[in-house]
């Protein structure tokens, strides 16, 4: 497992609560492709601890999906003598810090959180909240400061939890009275949120209507041909809108020919191009992406729990150091 020295350090992950989507690719994955090509040094998660903090009472599911994870990993072309896998579990150094940090952080501060709020409306806790689910944004800044990572790739819906770890560092350097942690930037991507295929603002494992990096052709023909378009797009000869139409959300995210996408629109609009007509267009498009997602699964042969565990290991070594760092800032007795 190399690491790369000087490098800009990135810190990403996911929840492993199922197989990843394209929302996912768009939103981070290609980023993190990216990164890892132009020498980055980058910290890949699997966020198990706080994916617990709403499936405490199903542990399997998360249990079961950490391979699907690593999987898809693999597939879109991470490298784990590149990229740092590893299990957030299995760096105790980061329940620490995450301790440590929530000493400086309020329950107000995290209920404030917009990106909490949203969570909790959707998941219909009211005042029965998990404390762990409240807390665990502070559980994400200790992830992110704990290998001093400079920048984060997230959608939009993450910047919220980005300002909390800026603040976290800022608020721990002050206490120790000198700069320890690096204040970490958000690096959006070109599409920040896919929609859901049934015209939800997101498409998200826990609602079941995305398109998964793992689905096979056929499924990926259904669930496109399912699609939200226009509901008053009736008739071919119809004008249709494009705004809020799926279909076009997703041709602006996997379309390379951004020209043909800009023409089809334009066609749309003044009716006389019909909704199955666009839906084929975008199948072709996901193909071109999926097909080599597909290919890569299909040639894989590896060890997931070895790649887990040597990228735990890498990841655990710059925890430790950087827990040193802040106890020792902060005066907490050490023996």
């Amino acid at each position: 497992m190399s690491t790369i020295n000087n490098a800009p350090i990135v810190l990403t992950g996911d929840r492993p609560t199922g197989p990843l989507h394209l929302g996912h690719y768009a939103g981070s994955l290609q980023q993190r492709l990216r990164l890892q090509d132009e020498g980055y040094r980058c910290f890949v998660m699997i966020a198990d601890m706080q994916a617990y903090t709403d499936n405490a009472d199903n542990t399997a599911k998360i249990r079961n999906a950490i391979p699907q994870v690593v999987s898809d990993y693999l597939a879109i072309g991470l490298d784990p003598s590149r990229t740092t896998i590893f299990l957030q579990s299995a760096v105790p150094e980061l329940a620490e810090l995450t301790m440590l940090y929530m000493n400086f952080i309020t329950v107000s501060r995290l209920e404030r959180n917009p990106t909490i709020r949203d969570e909790l409306k959707m998941r219909e806790f009211e005042r029965d909240i998990p404390s762990g689910f409240l807390c665990y944004p502070v559980s994400q800044a200790a992830d992110i400061t704990a290998f001093k990572a400079t920048c984060v790739p997230v959608g939009d819906d993450q910047l919220p939890m980005i300002e909390l770890a800026q603040e976290v560092a800022r608020k721990i350097n002050r206490a120790g009275g000198r700069e320890i942690l690096p204040t970490p930037k958000s690096l959006l991507s070109k599409v920040t949120r896919l929609p859901g295929i049934d015209g939800k603002a997101k498409a998200s494992k826990s609602l079941g209507n995305a398109i998964f990096l793992s689905d096979s052709q056929k499924e990926v023909k259904d669930k496109v041909m399912a699609m939200y378009t226009d509901p008053n797009h009736i008739r071919v000869s119809d004008p249709g809108q494009v705004e809020g139409n799926v279909v076009f959300s997703y041709l602006d995210a996997f379309e390379n020919d951004q020209e043909k996408v800009e023409d089809l629109k334009r066609r749309y609009r003044g009716g006389g191009l019909g909704d199955v007509t666009i839906k084929k267009e975008l199948i072709s498009s996901l193909e071109r992406v999926m097909m080599p997602i597909r290919d890569q699964r299909a040639a894989n042969d590896v060890d997931y729990k070895d790649i887990i565990r040597q990228g735990s290991k890498v990841a655990r070594e710059a925890a430790v150091q950087t827990l040193a760092e802040v106890k020792d800032a902060l005066g907490v007795f050490s023996i």
